[in-house]
């Protein structure tokens, strides 16, 4: 036989290329396959014997189509095969390949009556010898290939036709998918004369590109093949594909991605709503230069604001790689299994271009050493707060028989832990304390350097890798939490934010404190008639008066305020930042622009917290009424659940006291190697890493580090000048190019009616400051405050906003806790916030529905 036409024939088949293969193996996925033969290439080859032509060019054109061929395709297609019309293309042995596709480069035709096919077929062998597969080849440096077979495939009257790619050949995202359709056949498409829809799907979610369509390429009926024609003006903007066919495709590329080990490009059509897959071929364009990886900074940012030195990130890499170790141990990971992955816990953040990241590809593997990940990854993620799903290389996954020992292994041991909790707490404070008091009573800039490094290295050991309660503590605020949440949508469901005004009230938040002494402080200058002083002199002039005995009283309360809360500042888990106690002449200056807007009883009386929590507690008390039981389960809940969001807010603070200590230790190093005349500068040292730092504690400071300082700096001064990366992007490994640090790909879309989760009640009508960093203001002069989400530093600028919106978050992030306590509307949990509202813009905020309202002046609204 001259063609390949059966299943099992083309099963076995050799020499026909690489676009009849690819169609092989879409009919063993049961893809639903126009049909089609192959004239395979040594068919064609054992012609040329026959036409003894003496040079290459006339071997290409004295091929002699035998003409057995042409009555075996009139057997295969059919009685009626001469009336039908069909696509002749090329298969060449390196076509459609792993690594090069030639797309474009040899022959094809359409539409091709049967009577035509010998001469298409000669048209497609000689084109395997044209000057653009010669340069082609050439270009890739692939050897010259003597033959090709071809496919002749059955045309169908195609009303859409589009290719599909099953990742972004652009931008390299593997979680997307890209399909460009036009309507009619897909020449035009191919060749670029059509303007096409795009269709771009990432997370399920359809962005949607229309083209103004004015033709379509459709089948010539006169004289066979094809030709342009004017399209109707009603399909002009009309979408060539719903969202149910966009889901088919997507359904496809995922199928073929499984089947076939990597994601490829399909060539499609519809036929009244009926799918078609005419070819696929892998995408050639995959970088394979590393994994997959998200990169975010939208959580850590407040946290760690604008430019971030390499001594606080060498630092706090190493603080999340030992606490994390930790926090999957507690969970039932072994020992052994933690240090086999070790560079996964090294590695949870990036530093791009002198700004922290999260590494989420790190933290999902993290996730997927997890007892139960393997049995309910779904749930595990969604609890976790994981949106994106990796394909991860290495493997995670265990038996089930030993995932369900472990589970069972893990309830246990959090029954024990929970227990062990208010007992571990009291021990890691009584610790923590006891550590702080040993190291508070040392006076660092009367130590020689290695004496200071040795002192850190101690207290390194001694506190900050024994994060256990804090951590454990966190971990159970999240489950009694969550617990609560159920407990309200079974018994009150019309009421889905009561669980969140049930944990009002907590008196005992430590967050809420530095708030109210602060206002105090500014009644207490009104009150003590120094008012004027504080408005008319700069808060240097201030502090020097106070420091002079000026103002005594006000004096001790700033010295009580700095000793407890001397640490807390915007920026305050950056070891280069200035806190108060290091500079009190900040503080002064928070005072100062409160006593400016009489900022002295906001909110102190009102007791909001109050009223929302006892309103909520009648609320659950009539829905339980005659349910005892019930009721005590829920009590149970709450009470949990408030005492460990509680504890957590003030867990958090005293890691912010441990960060300030090891703050003093090495400013205290700088200043020493400074009046040595080691640096330029007593801050120069935060630009060191911190083993640099240990190893200088043994080999005292050489000149080496002297020049990376210089050479640091100048890095981090040109980050400073130039555009950084976006808040969410991705990479390949560790290819930070401008390509993807500024893809707006990951990023949130702006979208119209904004909405979120109403943390605290109230309606606001003001206009917006879009706050990214909280060093960049003093005041916010009573505008609401915007933001992506605020840490413990941001409690300052709290009271001079009249309300909070935060893109992220939850009801247990920092910024509803103490918005609660304090009584300011706030919404959380805002999807595309910061990509839709602008500092300017007028709204509406309703804290309890959590509706935004954008007030547009050009319509009288």
């Amino acid at each position: 036989m001259n063609i390949y036409t059966t299943f099992t024939q083309k099963k076995s088949a050799v020499g026909i290329g690489g676009k009849a293969t690819n169609l092989l193996r879409l009919e063993r996925q049961s893809m639903n396959v126009p049909k089609w033969a192959v004239i395979p290439q040594e068919v064609l080859l054992s012609q040329l014997s026959k036409a003894q032509s003496p040079d290459e060019e006339k071997v290409f054109n004295s091929l002699i189509v035998p003409d057995d061929i042409q009555e075996e395709l009139a057997s295969y297609f059919g009685e009626d095969s001469a009336s039908k019309t069909y696509a002749v293309r090329s298969s060449a042995i390196d076509e459609d390949g792993q690594d090069h596709s030639f797309a474009g480069q040899f022959e094809t035709f359409l539409h091709v009556p049967f009577g035509q096919i010998t001469e298409r077929i000669k048209e497609i062998w000689k084109s395997v010898n044209s000057v653009r597969v010669q340069a082609y080849r050439k270009q890739n440096d692939i050897e010259a290939s003597f033959g090709i077979a071809v496919i002749i495939q059955e045309m169908i009257d195609a009303e859409v036709s589009g290719v599909a790619f099953g990742m972004n050949p652009v931008s390299q995202d593997l979680n997307a998918k890209v399909i460009s359709s036009v309507f009619g056949l897909g020449e035009g498409l191919v060749s670029g004369e059509l303007d096409a829809d795009t269709y771009e799907i990432c997370e399920g979610e359809i962005k949607k590109s229309l083209a103004d369509k004015t033709h379509a390429f459709v089948k010539d009926e006169s004289s066979g093949g094809i030709l342009k024609a004017t399209l109707e003006s009603k399909k002009a903007n009309q979408s060539t594909l719903n969202d149910y066919q966009i889901k088919e495709i997507v359904e496809v590329l995922d199928r073929l991605k499984e089947a076939l080990n990597t994601p490829q490009d399909i060539e499609f059509a519809y036929v009244n709503k009926e799918f078609f897959i005419l070819q696929t071929r892998p995408i050639t364009t995959i970088v394979e230069e590393g994994e997959y990886t998200l990169w975010d900074n939208s959580n850590i940012i407040e946290s760690y604001p604008g430019i971030t030195t390499p001594l606080t990130f060498s630092f706090i890499i190493k603080m999340y790689e030992h606490v994390y170790r930790q926090f999957v141990g507690i969970l039932g990971v072994n020992e052994k299994e933690i240090e086999a992955h070790k560079d996964i816990f090294a590695n949870t953040l990036g530093l791009v271009r002198g700004r922290v990241y999260y590494n989420l590809l790190n933290w999902y593997k993290m996730l997927a050493m997890l007892p139960g990940f393997s049995i309910n990854a779904a749930y595990m993620e969604k609890m976790m707060g994981v949106s994106e799903r990796f394909e991860l290389k290495e493997d995670f996954q265990m038996g089930k028989g030993l995932a369900w020992y472990r589970i069972v292994t893990m309830i246990f041991r959090m029954i024990r832990m929970q227990r062990r909790l208010p007992k571990e707490r009291d021990l890691f404070l009584a610790q923590l304390n006891q550590v702080m008091s040993k190291y508070g009573a040392i006076d660092f800039e009367k130590l020689p350097p290695k004496e200071i490094i040795q002192h850190y290295k101690v207290f390194e050991q001694d506190l900050l890798l024994k994060w256990k309660a804090p951590l454990i503590n966190d971990f159970f605020a999240m489950i009694w939490f969550g617990m609560l949440e159920k407990q309200v949508q079974k018994y009150l469901p019309k009421e889905p934010n009561i669980h969140n005004d049930l944990l009002c009230g907590s008196q005992d938040i430590i967050s809420v404190e530095p708030i109210h002494r602060s206002i105090s402080l500014a009644k207490l200058v009104n009150d003590e008639g120094a008012a004027s002083f504080f408005k008319s002199h700069s808060p240097e002039d201030i502090w020097k008066k106070l420091s002079s005995g000026a103002y005594p009283i006000i004096k001790a309360e700033i010295d009580s305020y700095i000793t407890k809360f001397g640490e807390r500042c915007v920026g305050e888990l950056k070891l280069e930042t200035i806190s108060y106690s290091q500079q009190p002449e900040l503080f002064v200056k928070v005072i100062k622009s409160y006593v400016e807007q009489g900022v002295i009883a906001k909110k102190i009386d009102a007791n909001i917290e109050d009223d929302l929590r006892l309103n909520a507690e009648k609320k659950v008390e009539k829905a339980l009424k005659r349910k005892p039981i019930a009721r005590w389960w829920f009590n149970k809940v709450r009470n949990n659940a408030r005492d460990l969001v509680s504890n957590r807010e003030n867990l958090r603070f005293e890691r912010t006291r441990g960060f300030g200590m090891v703050r003093r230790m090495f400013s205290a190093l700088g200043k020493s190697w400074y009046e040595s005349g080691y640096i330029d500068h007593p801050r120069d040292v935060f630009y060191l890493e911190l083993n640099e730092i240990k190893k200088a504690g043994v080999t005292g400071f050489k000149d080496d580090l002297r020049e990376n300082i210089k050479n640091r700096k100048v890095e981090f001064d040109n980050y400073r000048n130039v555009q950084e990366p976006q808040e969410r992007f991705f990479t390949y490994g560790n290819n930070f190019e401008d390509r993807f640090i500024y893809s707006e790909e990951k990023l949130e879309s702006a979208v119209i009616d904004l909405k979120g989760i109403g943390c605290c009640p109230g309606i606001v009508r003001k206009k917006v400051q879009v706050i990214r960093d909280p060093s960049e203001i003093d005041s916010l002069h009573g505008d609401i405050l915007v933001t992506s989400s605020t840490d413990p530093g941001w409690v300052t600028l709290f009271p001079t906003c009249s309300g909070i919106i935060v893109e992220r978050g939850s009801l247990l992030s920092h910024s509803a806790i103490v918005s609660r306590e304090m009584g300011i509307p706030c919404i959380v949990s805002v999807k595309g916030l910061l990509r839709t509202l602008k500092t300017g813009d007028e709204i509406i905020m309703n804290g309890s529905t959590g509706q935004i309202q954008i007030i547009d002046e050009t319509k009288g609204e």
